[in-house]
């Protein structure tokens, strides 16, 4: 019911999207997030959005990333800029809090020169 897309490789400093579509009865009525699992590590909150739009941000990416989410496309998006190899992990959607049942494949984010 969530399916992430807009991942890639991408040098440091650049900028890149994610999407997130998400199903009718879940965009409208929860608050949503955007999670992210780098190589070896645990997975960790990263933004989230309620539904009257307030946003939250994990420390590292204050100010460099965005998260939004539109009512016409029910998508969550996270715009992601001044991207840095530490960025790099696979990228999930979820809604907040997070429930096992929403976990889908990621979008993969790699970061390098």
């Amino acid at each position: 019911q969530l399916v992430e897309s807009g991942g890639n490789l991408v040098q440091p400093g650049g900028s890149l999207r994610l999407s997130c579509a998400a199903s009718r009865t879940i965009f409208s009525s929860l608050d949503m997030a955007w999670f992210r699992q780098p190589p070896g590590k645990p997975r960790d909150l990263v933004a989230r959005i309620t539904t009257a739009g307030i946003s939250n941000y994990a420390d590292s990416v204050k100010g460099r990333f965005t998260i939004s989410r539109d009512e016409v496309t029910k998508r969550v998006y996270l715009q992601m800029n001044d991207l840095t190899p530490e960025d790099t992990a696979i990228y999930y959607c979820n809604i907040y809090p997070p429930e096992n049942a929403y976990w889908g494949q990621g979008t993969q984010v790699a970061v390098s020169s």
